[in-house]
C-alpha cells in the first residue's frame, strides 16, 4: 500500500483518484489517520510513510466523511 499512497499528497486527491477502489481509497486514508502516522508534539497533524509534508488530520477525516457520502468535491477549497 505504500507505493500507492506515495504518490499523493493531499487525502482528497486519495479520494478522488478515479482508479483506485474505495476499499484501497479507505485503507490509504485510514492508515494516514491512524495514530502511528502523528507528529509528535502535533497531534492535529499525520506524516504517513512517503508523503511530504504532515496533513491535518481533519482533512483525512473530512476526505473518508466524503468518500463515504459520495459527496466529493472537484476541488479542494
Amino acid at each position: 500500500m505504500s507505493q500507492a499512497s506515495s504518490r499523493f499528497t493531499d487525502p482528497f486527491d486519495v479520494a478522488r483518484h478515479p482508479n483506485l477502489e474505495p476499499e484501497v481509497k479507505r485503507a490509504i486514508l485510514a492508515s494516514w489517520a491512524s495514530d502511528a502516522a502523528a507528529v509528535p508534539d502535533q497531534p492535529a497533524l499525520r506524516r504517513p510513510a512517503d508523503v511530504e509534508r504532515p496533513v491535518p488530520v481533519d482533512d483525512v477525516l473530512a476526505a473518508l466523511r466524503a468518500l463515504d457520502d459520495g459527496a466529493l468535491p472537484r476541488t479542494r477549497h
